[in-house]
């Protein structure tokens, strides 16, 4: 346990540095080209674009597969590097012509995701720069997944530090060279220039992050050279595996589709696709940093313990990561939905809209991090239709509710998108568990929800204590200390924040939570006190 919790850490610190330099990013293109202005909606769906591709090709069905197949190509005579560059030569060709034929259709590809006819002309110059992305992303992917097999965690999650590091640089150039929307230039005619050096500098960050990690293969004893002979190293498995992988993702990307096309549908003057994507990149921040570290330094170990037949081993390392991430993700909603309209207000003037989203999206972060980890228990036991049958009764929701959407008023509709997400994590994590439950004979589901139950408890005492607080503080009304300004804002979100904190701490203390102990191990191990050694 204690490797598992090492490598938490690693994954912890690199995912919090690169979350902590996406906020610079996103805050420097939000003064760039705004929040809702003539651009954003035609650069958000740009980006959406190749991301969305991405998806359906290559993220799901690699971590589904990439993982468990390593593992079991690692008994070959030559530790499975046959295998892998194979894989890699393979997923490179595919990439590379999905990549070329997508941005050759960059024109249809903006229209079907629904941008207005005033924007789709920008929108269409900005994707045939972004389109290239998925190449990388890709690529990323892949070398990543085969670091991690070999348990080098770090590359993988350090990696985007740089990418960020060059988008920021790019955004910075942009902002010196054409001004920004903050400070009253609107960006209402874009040149050449402006969209290649805005779209440009993205993509060349993400072919950096790919790039990299091509150097961290020498250290595990890799060395990359083309194989195109694809036959003979159980590809014929991992296809037959990718299928349900696939229709699961086509089935998010079809609802993402509808999600774009009804945030798109209120226009340039409302909330839409970029505010939604900000707000995603702060809903995002617990999760990447506590729930993705925590299930990927338990996925390697859960495809061993499936591969080796251990059900009690495999049952115990899944409560103890739902546990983990249930202790500090129940914290982290509550908390930022306590103080979303502040943390938007660093962002943007136009808070309350970017908050009002913020905060409905925040409502299923909780089950959006417990699907994720289910989502990976069922791919370490070798499963992926099971992921793909729980995902369609998300879709269904998804497509349903947000299609209902469309009748609500143009001011709250992205928010009414984001809380239709979130229900349909709801179902989606309940829906998960009782499936994994019953594929395993049991997730040691009275110790879960003995713990969910405090951790909700607490959360909700600590949401009390933090909006008192912010009442003290001056509300959130427009000119209200908390919300006056950028500073002022990261101020009384820090105020709130620790004041919760310690409410939590608190009532889950009271309440006798066993896994509070366990948290604060670490703390505690260095104060030199004495803790429970988690399980």
């Amino acid at each position: 346990m204690n490797s598992v919790g090492r490598a938490s850490a690693l994954l912890a610190s690199g995912t919090l540095v690169s979350r902590l330099l996406g906020f610079a990013k996103a805050w420097l293109l939000v003064q760039a080209i705004g929040v809702i202005s003539f651009a954003a909606n035609a650069y958000g769906t740009a980006t959406i674009v190749p991301n969305s591709l991405y998806a359906i090709i290559a993220q799901g069905i690699l971590n589904a597969i990439l993982v468990p197949q390593i593992v079991r190509a690692s008994v070959n005579a030559d530790g499975g590097r046959a295998y892998i560059n194979k894989l890699v030569t393979l997923g490179m060709v595919v990439f590379a012509a999905v990549a070329v034929v997508a941005t050759l259709l960059a024109p249809f590809l903006i229209t079907l995701f629904g941008v207005p006819e005033q924007q789709r002309e920008l929108a269409t110059a900005f994707a045939y720069w972004s389109l290239p992305q998925i190449f990388f992303l890709g690529l990323y992917t892949l070398l990543g997944e085969v670091l991690n097999a070999r348990k080098s965690f770090g590359p993988f999650t350090w990696a985007p530090v740089v990418n960020n590091i060059v988008a920021i640089a790019t955004l910075a150039a942009f902002i010196l060279a054409f001004g920004a929307n903050a400070t009253g230039h609107e960006h209402t005619d874009w040149s050449f220039g402006m969209i290649a050096l805005l779209a440009g500098g993205a993509t060349l960050g993400i072919a950096v992050q790919a790039l990299i990690l091509f150097v961290f293969w020498r250290r595990v004893g890799l060395r990359f050279r083309f194989d195109f002979g694809w036959r003979g190293v159980n590809l014929g498995t991992a296809g037959k595996a990718a299928g349900w992988t696939l229709a699961m993702l086509i089935a998010t990307q079809v609802a993402g589709l509808v999600e774009t096309n009804v945030a798109n549908s209120a226009g340039k003057n409302f909330a839409g696709t970029f505010v939604m994507q900000n707000a995603w990149l702060i809903f995002m921040l617990p999760h990447g940093i506590i729930a993705v570290s925590i299930v990927t330094a338990f996925y390697t170990r859960m495809a061993e313990h499936a591969h080796r037949g251990s059900v009690a081993d495999f049952r115990q390392d899944f409560s103890s990561a739902a546990r983990s991430i249930m202790f500090l993700i129940v914290f982290s909603s509550a908390a930022l939905i306590v103080t979303a309209f502040p943390i938007a207000r660093v962002f943007t003037s136009d808070y309350q809209a970017m908050g009002l989203v913020l905060v409905a999206y925040l409502v299923g972060l909780v089950p959006f991090s417990l699907v994720f980890m289910a989502q990976r228990a069922f791919y370490s036991l070798g499963d992926t239709r099971t992921p793909f049958l729980f995902t369609l009764a998300q879709v269904a929701v998804i497509i349903v509710g947000v299609l209902v959407c469309f009748s609500v008023p143009p001011t709250t509709r992205a928010a009414a998108v984001a809380l239709v997400v979130s229900v349909a994590s709801l179902i989606q994590a309940v829906l998960a568990f009782a499936l994994l439950r019953q594929r395993t004979g049991g997730v040691d589901g009275g110790r879960i929800l003995g713990s969910l139950w405090r951790f909700v408890v607490a959360g909700i005492a600590a949401m009390a204590a933090g909006a008192g607080f912010l009442v003290l503080l001056g509300g959130l009304g427009r000119g209200a200390f908390p919300v006056s300004g950028p500073i002022a804002a990261i101020v009384a979100t820090a105020i709130v924040g620790v004041v919760m904190l310690v409410v939590y701490v608190g009532f889950l203390a009271i309440l006798r939570s066993p896994d509070l102990e366990v948290g604060l191990a670490p703390i505690l191990n260095r104060a030199g006190g004495r803790a429970r050694t988690p399980r």
